[in-house]
């Protein structure tokens, strides 16, 4: 999922340079809400990962 939110950077990159305005609001706006959701699901991953058994 990673991958995805690295080319949606890449295509808002390359459409800025083109001047297409819509499609760079519409890949910046996708990119920021898959940032958010890889944040989350980091932190959740973190707090779960470190549970060790108990003994």
């Amino acid at each position: 999922m990673l991958k995805w939110s690295a080319i949606l950077l890449v295509v808002a990159v390359i459409a800025g340079i083109f001047g297409f305005f819509n499609l760079v609001a519409a890949a910046a706006g996708l990119a920021k809400i898959l940032f958010f959701v890889f944040l989350v699901l980091f932190v959740v991953s973190l707090f779960t990962g470190r549970r060790g058994k108990s003994m």
